[in-house]
């Protein structure tokens, strides 16, 4: 069961990151490294939206996974 959380946690923790690039809002290296880009803040549409409820869900179940471990290591 600890190997399975463990497994789990990784793949999460790899989608949380990457999920997290995806959203910056720069176009190239700029946006990565919190550069500002000059860009006006606008509501968040289509993929945007999606790309930030999944991060919120991935940011959930990895703490939620982390618990786990903890609970279950002792």
């Amino acid at each position: 069961m600890e190997k399975f959380l463990d497994i789990a946690l990784i793949i999460t923790s790899v989608g949380l990151i990457l999920g997290v690039i995806l959203q910056s809002k720069g176009a190239g290296l700029g946006g990565l490294t919190g550069a500002d880009t000059g860009g006006v803040f606008t509501a968040r549409r289509g993929i945007e939206r999606i790309l930030f409820w999944v991060t919120i869900a991935l940011a959930v179940i990895f703490f939620g996974l982390v618990f786990a471990v903890i609970i279950i290591g002792g």
